[in-house]
C-alpha cells in the first residue's frame, strides 16, 4: 500500500512507495502519448518532482494523489507534442538546406568581422575612435567632423591616420583588409 505512515492528520504519503507503485504505470501512459520512451520517463521523473515540492498542497487521499500525477504527465505530453509540432513547423518551412546556404555562413563570418572590428575601435584612444566612427563608419566629411568635434581639419587628417594605424595593429594584418575592404565599398 502507498500510505502507510500514521501522523496526527490521518495517512501520510511516502513519496519512495508512490514511486514504485505509479512511476511504471505513468511511464506506460506518457510513452502512449508521445510515443518515445525515453521522454516519457523524463516526464514522469518530472512529475514526481512537481509532486515532491507541493506535496504539502495535495490532499493524501490516494485518488487526489493518483489525479495530480496523471494530470501532471497528462499536461506535459500535451506541451511536448505541441512544441514537437513547433519543431516539425519550422523545419518543414526553413528546411536544413536552408540553414547551410552559404548566406548564412557569410552572415555569421560578417557578424564575427564587425564585432572584432567595434572591439578593436573600443580600444582606441576616443579622439581617435570618434573621428573614425564619424568619418569611416557614419561616412562624414573631415569638415563636418571637424564641426561637430570642435578640432581642426588638420586634427581630423592626423586622428583618422593614427586611428587606421593603430586598428592595424589591434586587428591584425587579415581582419585589417578586411576592415578596409569593407570602408572602401561601403
Amino acid at each position: 500500500m502507498m500510505f502507510t505512515r500514521s501522523n496526527e492528520e490521518g495517512v501520510e504519503m511516502v513519496p519512495e512507495e508512490l514511486f514504485k507503485k505509479f512511476y511504471p504505470r505513468l511511464c506506460d501512459f506518457a510513452c502512449y502519448m508521445v510515443k518515445d520512451q525515453d521522454a516519457a520517463e523524463d516526464i514522469v521523473q518530472d512529475a514526481f518532482i512537481v509532486f515532491l515540492e507541493q506535496k504539502e498542497n495535495i490532499s493524501s487521499h490516494p485518488n487526489a494523489v493518483k489525479s495530480f500525477l496523471y494530470s501532471s504527465v497528462k499536461y506535459a505530453c500535451l506541451n511536448k507534442l505541441r512544441h514537437h509540432k513547433v519543431v516539425d513547423t519550422y523545419n518543414k518551412e526553413y528546411p536544413l538546406e536552408v540553414l547551410d546556404d552559404p548566406k548564412i555562413l557569410d552572415g555569421i563570418v560578417h557578424s564575427e568581422i564587425m564585432a572584432e572590428i567595434h572591439q578593436a575601435i573600443n580600444m582606441l584612444p576616443a579622439d581617435c575612435a570618434m573621428v573614425l566612427r564619424y568619418g569611416y563608419l557614419e561616412g562624414l566629411q573631415n569638415r563636418k567632423i571637424a564641426e561637430q568635434l570642435n578640432i581642426s581639419i588638420d586634427s581630423v587628417k592626423y586622428q583618422k591616420q593614427k586611428a587606421l594605424s593603430l586598428m592595424r595593429v589591434l586587428l591584425g594584418d587579415t581582419v585589417y583588409l578586411l576592415f578596409i575592404t569593407l570602408l572602401l565599398y561601403k
